[in-house]
């Protein structure tokens, strides 16, 4: 009975491509044209931080140069995508356009990028959103990303282990220190909260990393209520040569 349910669906409402619209052979997914037009981050990357680099690994840890000027408080970081072409497109359609559907098909691919970064007992937590946002956002795609990761994983959610208690300045075009600045008293952990990553590997979720400044605020939070290591896992990564 299902099968021809599902069947009934797919005729009526046909899978298509999550870039362009097109016709696909499963939903939540890309059309060739669009799939290779898609910045997935491969290869060589930074440790820290997911952004790609040259050359090859040598089988110690390789970090960007921006990693090893301001280390991070967190252990390690990944990245999906490069915030750049169509990548760019669909995150901005996730976070401002409405289209809450993508998060689905976009936790999936950061399951994958993220698959080193998965330890047992480990808790999954999104950047907070300031409640003034969520209102008029209708949702947070950060927390979005992180449900839907967890499904993917099987890893406990929460999604109020932290929370915005400043709704801070837009922070595009500032520096990273104008960044750090701005976010140091923004973030705490939910009161109610903070016991679930008491002694416990916590994994940030966020749809964008530019300098890093929220997350680092956020990883701090995190370690301040006794948390044990902390991994950042973004949708995608801005790079300099992006």
């Amino acid at each position: 009975m299902w099968n021809r349910i599902q069947t009934a669906v797919e005729l009526i409402y046909p899978p298509r491509c999550l870039g362009c619209g097109d016709l696909v052979t499963s939903d939540f997914g890309l059309c060739g044209p669009c799939w290779r037009d898609t910045p997935f981050i491969g290869g060589t990357i930074c440790e820290s931080c997911g952004t790609p680099l040259p050359g090859d690994t040598d089988g110690h840890r390789i970090e960007c140069d921006d990693c090893m000027t301001t280390p991070r408080p967190w252990k390690d970081g990944r990245a999906a995508l490069l915030y750049t072409g169509r990548a760019r497109r669909m995150i901005l359609a996730l976070k401002h356009g409405d289209r809450p559907e993508l998060a689905r098909p976009a936790a999936l691919w950061m399951a994958r990028a993220g698959k080193d970064l998965l330890r047992e007992g480990m808790l999954i937590a999104p950047v907070p959103l300031h409640w003034s946002r969520l209102v008029k956002r209708r949702y947070n795609q950060s927390a979005l990303l992180a449900q839907h990761l967890g499904r993917e994983t099987g890893l406990a959610v929460c999604p109020d282990l932290l929370i915005r208690a400043q709704r801070t300045p837009v922070l595009d075009g500032k520096t990273a220190a104008e960044r750090a600045e701005t976010l140091s008293q923004a973030i705490a952990p939910h009161p109610k909260r903070r016991h679930r990553m008491a002694a416990r590997d916590v994994l940030l979720v966020d749809d964008v990393m530019t300098s890093g400044a929220t997350l680092a605020a956020c990883a701090r939070a995190c370690l301040n209520a006794g948390a044990n290591h902390i991994f950042v896992l973004t949708l995608a990564r801005v790079a300099k040569d992006a």
